[in-house]
């Protein structure tokens, strides 16, 4: 089906994410909905397959703090889970808060915080800037609005995936019923899986709610705890500074361009510093999601020809000799155009042989946390977000035609 992958980055795997609570106070009346937005030499590996979009919903209320943090952690490994499927996917991801109680009410607590995107680091910059804030949340309404405005693909083989997450009864809102939303997301083949935070003596019947809510959306249920990313004890091994090191290299390969380049390189250190920092209350959290951020950004999904010449020569028919001095960095700008296309094939070949540094040790650390992870085995409500996402991820790709890793069809 295409060229295959070669596998170039560790993945815990994990998909976060998940949107759609509901609790609306009985009689509570809703408006609306909310608001709050010549070629180098080729990357180890190039998207070529069908596109996959996702969109992650997830819950700010005042209890899910957990959530949000784990989400920090671990929305890197979604994307090297995703970079294993073969042939190599074309990724968007989009992004959805909902339950703060300062988002608009006649958008039923609902804000959109990022369209369909191949920019990860701005998926991950609008993550970041989530907080808590507790209120109202409704599953129902999150679901209902990810699938009606984002702009899906229109790829007949894609697929096309809503995670949404929650810890309170599925079914509060008084106004989108779960049924109606089951029959859009069937209409837009939108697989709905979902996502339950189990907590209290009430947990197990509410979950099961939550998996009826899934299964009539054709998509997956799972339950985990969502404080586990926070709270375990992560697996050190001698290759992790090694790998993010590698990973803070790989910008010096970027070559911006354009208006915005500038400010997108800014963006691409500010979100290598945002994972450094994620969820410092987990005892080597920050460095997890340091070292897969520098996996992601060795990899295929990991795109940004909207600002690097590098990416944007990969393109069949862009020639950099065609762009104008004033859309140049400065290190081009003194350059001749024969000049500028070896500067910038010199940077794909140094960006390539950093990928695949970073692919070989973090094969090798991968075995080695693979390993430890063997020695505890858990029950499905003591995985963590990453780990319950993982098994909904590779079944759902199946049954699109990819394949998983070194599996065979």
């Amino acid at each position: 089906m295409a060229r295959y992958l070669r596998n170039a980055a560790y993945s815990l795997s994990l998909a976060l994410l998940a949107a759609a609570v509901a609790a609306a106070p009985a009689g509570a009346q809703e408006k609306p909905a909310a608001p709050p937005a010549v070629r180098p030499v080729a990357a180890p590996v190039v998207a070529e397959g069908p596109a996959i979009d996702l969109v992650i919903c997830l819950d700010v209320s005042g209890s899910m703090n957990g959530l949000l943090d784990s989400a920090k952690i671990r929305l890197w490994d979604i994307v090297n889970e995703l970079a294993k499927l073969k042939p190599t996917p074309n990724l968007r991801v989009g992004l959805y808060s909902y339950g703060d109680s300062n988002y608009p009410a006649d958008k039923g607590w609902v804000r959109k915080d990022m369209d369909l995107t191949v920019d990860l680091d701005d998926v991950y910059k609008a993550l970041n800037g989530l907080t808590i804030g507790g209120g109202t949340e409704l599953v129902a309404r999150v679901t209902k609005t990810a699938i009606e405005e984002q702009k899906w693909t229109a790829d007949k083989n894609a697929m096309k995936l809503l995670f949404v997450c929650g810890n309170e009864p599925v079914d509060q809102d008084r106004v989108v019923s779960l049924d109606d939303v089951a029959a859009l997301a069937k209409k837009s083949d939108v697989l709905v899986n979902t996502i339950h935070c189990a907590t209290g003596g009430n947990g197990a019947a509410e979950g099961a709610e939550w998996a009826k809510f899934s299964e009539k959306c054709s998509g997956r249920h799972m339950a985990i705890d969502m404080n586990k990313a926070v709270k375990q004890v992560v697996v050190k091994t001698e290759f992790d500074d090694q790998i993010v090191k590698l990973g803070e290299e790989l910008n010096k390969t970027y070559v911006a361009y354009g208006a915005a380049g500038r400010e997108r390189a800014e963006n691409q250190v500010a979100q290598d510093r945002n994972a450094a920092k994620a969820a410092p209350a987990a005892p080597g959290a920050g460095a997890v999601a340091a070292i897969a951020r520098a996996e992601s950004k060795a990899g295929a999904l990991y795109k940004n020809a909207a600002w690097d010449l590098v990416d944007k020569m990969k393109e069949k028919d862009f020639d950099i000799k065609n762009l104008k001095d004033d859309e140049l960095c400065d290190d081009l700008k003194k350059l001749t155009p024969d000049e500028r296309v070896a500067f910038v094939k010199k940077k794909a070949d140094e960006r390539a042989e950093l990928q695949k540094k970073i692919a070989d040790l973090s094969a090798q650390r991968a075995k080695k946390v693979a390993e430890e992870a063997a020695k505890q085995p858990k029950t499905d409500t003591e995985k963590a977000l990453d780990e319950a996402v993982k098994g909904l991820i590779r079944d759902q790709a199946r049954a699109k035609g990819f394949e998983v890793g070194g599996e065979k069809k």
